[in-house]
């Protein structure tokens, strides 16, 4: 694929996810219900990822390092279900 092509598409998607990750706190901060929390700060996180993917194009050992903020985004993610359903448990 083109890098112009991917860079776009990348900068799509780091857009979406920001604006997600607003939608999500706005819900959090009426709700205070922290799974919304958890979201937005997940979608934060991708967000930058695409970000600094698009922007510095890294290749070899620094790629891994982008990559590596997915994997808390899913973190926190899967913390933030489990939290609401412990809760919503009791």
């Amino acid at each position: 694929m083109n890098h112009d092509v991917t860079v776009f598409l990348q900068g799509i998607s780091s857009t979406a996810a920001y604006v997600s990750s607003l939608f999500f706190f706005r819900f959090w901060r009426d709700s205070r219900d922290s799974l919304f929390g958890f979201f937005g700060a997940a979608f934060c996180l991708f967000g930058l990822s695409w970000t600094l993917l698009a922007l510095f194009a890294p290749t070899g050992d620094t790629r891994p390092y982008v990559y590596g903020l997915r994997v808390v985004a899913f973190a926190l993610i899967i913390a933030g279900t489990i939290s609401a359903n412990r809760r919503r448990a009791r």
